[in-house]
């Protein structure tokens, strides 16, 4: 479910860096929203990342 159905970003990893350098793990998560959209002329619910919203909206 956590996919972009456009590009395929998923969540990513890394490590938190406090001042400490005590490292622990965590996960950085894409900004994925539930959109309707018109393909074919037919009404389409996705999963897609906000970037790949705004290039739909700058190109339509």
């Amino acid at each position: 479910m956590a996919k972009c159905s456009v590009c395929g970003k998923t969540t990513t990893f890394g490590r938190n860096r406090p001042w400490s350098k005590k490292t622990t793990n965590r996960t950085f998560k894409a900004n994925l929203q539930k959109v309707t959209v018109f393909e074919e002329g037919r009404k389409i619910k996705k999963v897609m990342c906000t970037r790949c919203i705004r290039t739909m909206v700058k190109t339509a």
